[in-house]
């Protein structure tokens, strides 16, 4: 079988179900695991991506409001590829290219068509469910049941780490409010508030199985979560760190909670938390180690580049 990724969580599956092998092309942002870079890239982004947050919501919403696709496909190269299996997204028209938008360029496609999956979980479970089917298409149901077994038990173990289980009452566990933009301000939805209650924690704002949304700095005041988890999507941890003016510069940031009990993380969005891919299972290993410190102790350890925490003794970037 023949398979091209334009989705990089989907790319992350292929991979980890042994289909490395059968990728013969892959979207731009598909870079992991990092063998997977030796593949063609058949899109490219129509806008520019390389801004801070503010100009990159910019170039976005621009693209969008002029009715114009965020995504070129370069469909001579993928018609050369011979698919048979392309597996696209109809989740978010920000994140990778859409299901519409691929059926659009597949309108003319001559000789039989490839077959389309596209993927578009709301909620943890979904993520499953999706990664389920992507496998049937793979026909490498086997592997993956086996490979997606062993995550669970992964995560059972972490849950009898930090002392969570059916019966813990969630107003005991710690708040979390995780922050997937930083300008404008958005909290997480989607699958992220299961990873927090995975991860031995209480979601707030951010609703399961709904899309992620602008919020006004007001309410994220008055909910003032225990612990802020800053997680832009696509964004690294040092790309994060630039644009923390948008938040520390806001008023009333030195009176919450999570800063001042110095609970304020910064996370590798890019690689874990925005996914719905399999290193969701580490985004909740990387998640628990800021709720319960000392509760966990992960193998491998959490990486500097997986977490860094906010001091209220760092300089202020500019």
């Amino acid at each position: 079988m023949r398979i091209v990724s334009l989705l990089p969580a989907a790319t992350e599956w292929i991979c980890v179900f042994g289909g490395e092998d059968q990728l013969v092309g892959r979207s731009h942002e598909c870079e992991y695991p990092e063998q997977v870079q030796d593949v063609p890239a058949v899109t490219a982004p129509t806008y520019a991506s390389d801004g801070d947050s503010a100009a990159i919501d910019d170039a976005v919403q621009g693209q969008l409001q002029d009715g114009l696709s965020l995504y070129d496909v370069d469909l001579e190269r993928l018609r050369a590829l011979e698919p048979d299996l392309i597996v696209t997204q109809d989740q978010c028209e920000v994140c990778a290219v859409s299901l519409p938008e691929l059926e659009v360029q597949l309108g003319e496609w001559a000789g039989k068509r490839p077959e389309v999956v596209s993927m578009q979980p709301q909620t943890l479970k979904e993520v499953l469910d999706e990664a389920l089917r992507l496998a049937r298409a793979m026909e490498a149901l086997d592997t993956a049941m086996e490979v997606i077994a062993n995550l669970e038990t992964g995560l059972r173990v972490l849950r009898d780490q930090i002392g969570v289980d059916r019966s813990t009452n969630p107003q005991s566990l710690p708040s979390v409010a995780c922050i997937e933009w930083l300008e404008p301000l958005m909290v997480a939805g989607h699958w992220m508030p299961d990873v927090v209650e995975m991860a031995g924690g209480r979601p707030l704002i951010g609703t399961a199985g709904r899309p992620t949304a602008p919020i006004e700095w007001d309410e994220l005041r008055a909910a003032d979560p225990d612990a802020l988890a800053l997680m832009p999507c696509g964004f690294t941890i040092d790309e994060t760190r630039r644009d923390l003016h948008y938040l520390t510069n806001r008023p009333g940031w030195d009176a919450l909670s999570a800063v001042e009990d110095q609970r304020v993380a910064l996370l590798d969005g890019n690689a874990y938390f925005n996914r719905p891919g399999p290193r969701l299972y580490r985004a909740i290993e990387v998640l628990a180690s800021v709720l319960h410190p000392e509760a966990l102790r992960p193998e491998p350890p959490i990486a500097a580049w997986e977490r860094q925490w906010l001091h209220a003794s760092d300089p202020t970037p500019a």
